[in-house]
């Protein structure tokens, strides 16, 4: 059977910066593989495209640039947010405000973020909300595990907001997982 959409896909993989001799990023072993629904709209769509028509026992080899990854980094995703957010009191929380800690937000929508501490001044604390892997090329070495149908349960897991996913006999769903 090959990977294709709503097939239940196992995979193992080494994630390196840039190419193979880059910095290991993550390993996904087979004590504990990545396993997926392949076409829900979970993963990169430029990840599984490169793993499209694999089959059980296939082994892969490829680059995704930064563009097809978590994208470019922006200069625009870099704020001054002011000091102020940071106090307690008219304190500054040391215990979330320092440089390097990774700081939940909200946006002026109510979208939730995480941005980076960059650097602290008297009046604004520097932000970085470009994904950590913005601008990084990411190159993927693996193997095909496992491609079967997915059970209904494993479906209805990975369309968790469709309603009608995982329906006994029922394989369809009509947010298109």
């Amino acid at each position: 059977m090959k990977i294709d959409n709503n097939k239940f896909v196992s995979i193992t993989y080494v994630l390196k910066e840039n190419s193979s001799s880059g910095k290991v990023i993550e390993t996904v072993a087979d004590s504990r593989p990545l396993n997926f629904v392949f076409g829900t709209g979970k993963l990169l769509p430029s990840f599984e495209s490169n793993l499209l028509s694999l089959s059980k026992g296939d082994k892969f080899d490829f680059v995704l640039n930064a563009s097809d990854a978590y994208g470019d980094r922006r200069e625009e995703m870099m704020v001054n947010v002011p000091i102020s957010v940071f106090e307690i009191d008219g304190k500054i929380d040391e215990s979330i405000c320092y440089v390097g800690n990774m700081v939940p937000m909200t946006d002026s929508s109510g979208n939730p973020l995480e941005g980076m501490i960059n650097e602290i001044t008297e009046t604004h604390v520097r932000m970085d909300f470009n994904h950590p892997m913005a601008g990084v090329n990411l190159w993927f070495s693996g193997n095909v595990l496992d491609v079967r149908e997915p059970s209904p349960d494993e479906l209805a897991a990975s369309c968790s907001s469709c309603s009608g996913c995982g329906s006994e006999g029922d394989s369809s769903c009509s947010c298109g997982c």
